[in-house]
């Protein structure tokens, strides 16, 4: 998985190759060098796969908190979804309306479809502070693929 250009796959190859990979392999992955570039181009395609239909007219500030780096960190990443769009930065300047809180591995589970987020968060595996109620439809509001 790390020689790979998470780029070049379709939505529905990512979250084939999410689903047959061992989870330690996603972690030496998510761990290494290419920890940033795999995160930006998930990121850059949930703006893609945005549901404006579903989101009706819901305006939030998301922050995403990707644990899980070598040094303990975590990756940040500002949501805004806003007048039908979803738009992203990689600086948190607004005021959250919710914070979402989980591990590198389990968020590429999610994002791919191999994880679903009431279980995440019941299992204390996805944090959320702020409002629940829009924690609990976030992935309603974003064609997810399957595997």
């Amino acid at each position: 998985m790390e020689k790979l250009d998470v780029g070049a796959l379709t939505p529905q190859e990512f979250a084939q190759l999410v689903a047959q990979t061992p989870k330690r392999e996603m972690a030496e992955l998510m761990a290494g060098e290419h920890r940033r570039k795999v995160l930006d181009e998930v990121f850059r395609r949930m703006t893609h796969h945005f549901r404006p239909d579903k989101a009706g007219s819901t305006s939030a500030v998301i922050h995403w908190r990707i644990g899980g780096r070598p040094d303990g960190g975590h990756d940040e990443y500002e949501m805004v979804i806003a007048d039908g769009a979803c738009a992203l930065s990689l600086r948190l300047e607004r005021e959250p309306r919710l914070t979402v809180t989980v591990d590198a591995v389990d968020f590429l589970r999610l994002a791919s479809g191999n994880a679903s987020g009431p279980t995440l968060f019941l299992t204390r595996k996805l944090k959320l502070d702020g409002d629940l109620g829009l924690g609990a439809n976030l992935t309603n509001l974003f064609d997810i693929p399957k595997a």
